[in-house]
């Protein structure tokens, strides 16, 4: 999936429009190297950082990685699934139609 994520956040750049990850990984250390090795354009978070008292999954309801989840203007879920291709889609429909009421 990363070269889709990257591409999309080049798509995006300069749109109203944020990729954020969440990486389900324990381990700091091989996080921050495949951040570095795969070229990851987006702020990515650590699923249950040291110290946080739930994790990001818990939080979310997430029962399956990767769960995509798109979020609009006004903060409401509007795509929740497993289907990037359906989440880009979305994500490109509300930045258009947000682009479209300036």
């Amino acid at each position: 999936m990363y070269p889709h994520e990257r591409s999309l956040v080049d798509e995006m750049k300069n749109r109203p429009f944020a990729l954020i990850g969440v990486n389900s990984d324990d381990n700091l250390a091989k996080i921050q190297k495949i951040v570095k090795e795969k070229n990851i354009n987006w702020r990515s978070f650590q699923n249950q950082p040291e110290g946080a008292k739930e994790a990001i999954s818990s939080e979310w309801a997430v029962s399956g990685w990767p769960t995509v989840v798109v979020i609009d203007a006004d903060m409401k879920i509007v795509y929740r699934g497993h289907d990037g291709n359906a989440a880009i889609e979305t994500a490109r429909r509300l930045v258009k139609e947000l682009e479209g009421k300036k």
